[in-house]
C-alpha cells in the first residue's frame, strides 16, 4: 500500500525541524536557551536552507500541498526553543531531571543537542530515502542528491564539524536497515531491493574507498 505523500513530507520536515532547532542552539556556543534566536540563525543560514529545500524538492518530488507542510509545522520560522522540545529531539535519552528546571542548564542542553543531532540526522536520512523510493527516483541520482542534502543538514545542525554525512549514513545503516531487510519485515521485496540499492549508492557517495 503506497505511503501517503503527506506522511512522507511530515517525516522529512519534522526531522528538519529538529535539525534547525538544535542548530540554532549550537550556534550560540553557550547552550543557554535565553541566547537562542531561531530567526537570527535562519537569516544567517538562509542560503543554505534554501539549497537544502531545493534538494528535498528534487529528490522527494513533493507536490505543493506536501511542500507547504514545511511552513505549517512552524520550525522554519522564528520561535522559542524549549528544553522540552530538545528532550523530544533527543528521544529523552538524558532522562528527566529532578528538579525539572535542571533540563535548561547548559551542560544538559549541550548533551541533548549532541544526542538530538545524531538522532535527527539519522531519521532525516531515513525519511529522505523512503520518500525518494516512493517517488521512484533512480538510486544513483537520488543518492547523489541526498548526500548533498545531508552535507548541508550536518553543517546546519553543528558547524563545528562534529556531525558529518558519512557518520549519519553509517548510523542510519545500523539503526534502520536491519529492520527493513530482516525476513519478517513488512517491506515488500521491491522495497527491500530499493533500500539495498540506496545503501550501496550512498556508500559509494559518502564513504571513502579503502
Amino acid at each position: 500500500m503506497p505511503i501517503p505523500e503527506e506522511l512522507l513530507a511530515r517525516s522529512v520536515f519534522a526531522s528538519l525541524g529538529g535539525v534547525v532547532e538544535i542548530g540554532a542552539v549550537n550556534f550560540t556556543g553557550t547552550w543557554r536557551l535565553a541566547d537562542v534566536s531561531v530567526g537570527d540563525f535562519l537569516e544567517r543560514r538562509g542560503k543554505d536552507l534554501g539549497r537544502l529545500m531545493d534538494g528535498i524538492q528534487e529528490v522527494c518530488r513533493f507536490g505543493a500541498p506536501a511542500t507547504a507542510i514545511a511552513g505549517e509545522l512552524g520550525y522554519l520560522w522564528d520561535h522559542e526553543v524549549t528544553p522540552e522540545f530538545l528532550l523530544l529531539w533527543s528521544a529523552g535519552l538524558t532522562g528527566v531531571p529532578e528538579p525539572l528546571e535542571e533540563l535548561a542548564e547548559p551542560r544538559v542542553v549541550q548533551r541533548m543537542c549532541r544526542m538530538g543531532a545524531d538522532l535527527q540526522l539519522t531519521q532525516f536520512l531515513q525519511a529522505l530515502i523512503t520518500a525518494a523510493i516512493c517517488a521512484e527516483v533512480e538510486e544513483r541520482a537520488g543518492a547523489a542528491h541526498i548526500a548533498e542534502i545531508l552535507g548541508i543538514a550536518s553543517d546546519l545542525v553543528d558547524a563545528s564539524g562534529r556531525s558529518s554525512p558519512e557518520t549519519a549514513f553509517r548510523m542510519w545503516r545500523v539503526a534502520h536497515l536491519p529492520g527493513i531487510l530482516r525476513p519478517d519485515s513488512e517491506a515488500p521485496e521491491s522495497g527491500r531491493a530499493a533500500f539495498r540499492a540506496y545503501d550501496y549508492e550512498m556508500e559509494r557517495a559518502l564513504v571513502p574507498a579503502v
